[in-house]
């Protein structure tokens, strides 16, 4: 999704062309096109030490493309080799709902419960219609799934969260990402489902950058 698609006519149109993704097949890694499949960062940014590939995905609650895109995504990112790292990141296109979501995620982070509740945050956006973009509705939406809301809102109103999401949008400046959801490889490419040709596209589309950063190339 890019940054100004957010009205209901082009969320649906979304839902849609996810849906239809896995009609296709995954291209060749050979036919894998600079520019077009994947952008190479003209300027490199710093990744965290410890020689490991980080992969970066880019996303937003409220995108259709990223809830869909989910499922493929947590498979992929669980048969990771050893010398990869993997880390979500939430983006900020604007202050709202996106600074409320950013916060969401490393509130929950911070908790240890992505893993627990991640998956349902999206449900509750796309199937239950849910805004989740107050946070009376985080803590009732917390409360329901079995979280101290008081517990949960000292931690999303922390310092350590909000310093969190100011470093999302600089990486995410940094990647020069436009739309979500997109993957950063290592701090230096890009690609994403709509670059690629669907989501699963852009999994072999990282897998291949995640060679070249191997080979140095």
């Amino acid at each position: 999704m890019k940054r100004r698609e957010f009205s209901t006519q082009m969320l649906a149109a979304a839902v849609g062309a996810t849906a239809g993704s896995s009609a296709f097949n995954v291209r060749a890694q050979g036919d894998f096109v600079e520019g077009q499949h994947y952008v190479k960062l003209s300027q490199p940014h710093a990744v965290p030490a410890g020689g490991k590939i980080e992969v970066v995905e880019f996303f937003w609650y409220g995108c259709p493309h990223c809830s869909a895109f989910e499922p493929a995504l947590d498979a992929w990112q669980k048969k990771l080799p050893a010398d990869v790292t993997f880390r979500r990141m939430p983006v900020a296109f604007r202050e709202e709902p996106f600074t409320t979501h950013q916060r969401l995620f490393f509130a929950i982070e911070t908790m240890g419960l992505v893993d627990t509740l991640h998956r349902k945050v999206f449900n509750a956006v796309h199937l239950d219609r849910a805004r989740l973009d107050k946070l009376p509705e985080l803590v009732e939406f917390m409360t329901k799934n079995g979280v101290d809301g008081a517990k949960f809102s000292e931690v999303y109103n922390s310092f350590s969260v909000q310093t969190k999401a100011r470093q999302a949008k600089q990486l995410a400046e940094a990647y020069r990402i436009d739309g979500v959801p997109a993957l950063g490889i290592h701090g230096r490419f890009y690609t994403s489902g709509s670059m690629a040709g669907s989501g699963e596209r852009s999994l072999a589309v990282a897998d291949y950058l995640m060679q070249r950063v191997r080979k140095n190339a």
